[in-house]
């Protein structure tokens, strides 16, 4: 062997695939998640067979797979049948009526929507599919800034299926009650993977991304470690772009346990869940759980309302719980001579090279 054979020449890079360790590439099957992609693709069946759809609510921890899995079904969907328009919306930036209607218009192929308002951007898009019929998927649907276009959609279209999905299963309750009783969606809860699963899907997603004999078999162990730690695969992808970086860097072929102690070290905090991701009001919350962790829920009431918070207790409850499901928070349930009550703990960051 000579002494420059394990040294990347200059241009070369360790990464055959850079796309396949974003969180957004689709792999030709998506393992663990049939059953979900069944029930999705029960729902909307009936579509095909000119009758109406079913609505589903899909909830669960941020990282497992949920708008993979729908995408993944919206794809045959396309591929497969022309019964249905298939329209994917994220609320993260298309937040209002005006918005969502805007971009289902794009989806659609209607272009002339130039100084057309909210009212006349709706009949646009129930003309269109009203002659055939649409899966709408909302993801982050707690994200939209309201939810006007629901009720509207859910009258204005003869046959659909609308797909919301959310970190958060207690933003249901949180839902107008008009908007609810007209949706009746089917629950459809994500469980987190389980260690063995985490370890299948980044070993596919490695060998999507890179060539083959490129990882060291220690190194690739650690990752799926830290990844099944933090419970989100995204975890996992991302330590394996950084220490393929690690690795280029010193013009290594291989990437060694080394690279991915290194890629660990170099972190001061790695979290997938950003308090900025939060909405204004789950915010403030946050902030006074952050300033008072360990105090009773109803105490920190107390100190959102003298904060100017307005907010009802029983919806402040709920938020909290949402602040739960999302790991900003864990609840501790106490039982004293008083009754029952909850203590509130801000979730402190774990960093990488404390798991």
């Amino acid at each position: 062997m000579g002494l420059f054979d394990d040294v990347l020449k200059e241009g070369e890079s360790l990464i055959r695939n850079e796309n396949a360790l974003d969180y957004e590439f689709l792999p030709k099957l998506l393992p663990f998640r049939e059953r979900e992609q069944e029930a999705i693709a029960r729902a909307i069946a009936p579509l095909l067979q000119g009758r109406n759809g079913r609505n589903i609510f899909i909830h669960g921890p941020p990282g497992i797979g949920k708008t993979a899995a729908v995408r993944h079904v919206l794809k045959e969907l396309e591929e497969e049948h022309d019964e249905a328009y298939a329209i994917y919306i994220n609320c993260w930036q298309t937040d209002t009526s005006y918005k969502v209607y805007l971009e289902m218009c794009d989806q659609l192929g209607f272009k002339f929507t130039q100084n057309k308002n909210t009212s006349e951007l709706l009949k646009v898009v129930a003309s269109i599919i009203n002659k055939k019929a649409a899966v709408i998927v909302f993801d982050e649907i707690d994200k939209a800034a309201e939810f006007d276009f629901l009720y509207s959609l859910i009258q204005e279209l003869l046959k659909k299926s609308i797909i919301l999905i959310t970190n958060y299963k207690s933003w249901l309750a949180e839902l107008d009650e008009r908007i609810k009783s007209r949706l009746t969606p089917e629950l459809l809860a994500f469980k987190e993977y389980t260690g063995s699963q985490t370890l299948e899907i980044l070993r596919q997603r490695r060998d999507y991304a890179f060539p083959p004999g490129v990882w060291d078999t220690e190194a690739f162990s650690l990752v799926a470690q830290r990844a099944t730690a933090a419970k989100d695969i995204r975890t996992g992808l991302f330590l394996m772009r950084e220490a393929a970086a690690k690795a280029e860097a010193v013009a290594s072929k291989k990437i060694t346990l080394d690279h991915v102690k290194q890629a660990i070290a170099g972190m001061d905090e790695f979290t997938i869940k950003n308090s900025q991701d939060l909405k204004e009001d789950e915010r403030a919350i946050y902030d006074i759980v952050k300033a008072h962790s360990g105090k009773k829920i109803g105490d920190l009431y107390k100190l959102y309302k003298k904060a100017g918070g307005e907010v009802s207790y029983k919806t402040f409850q709920r938020k909290i719980a949402a602040l739960d499901e999302g790991n900003f928070v864990t609840l501790e349930r106490q039982t004293g001579e008083g009754g029952n009550t909850t203590i509130v703990h801000r979730k402190t960051t774990t960093k990488l090279t404390e798991f």
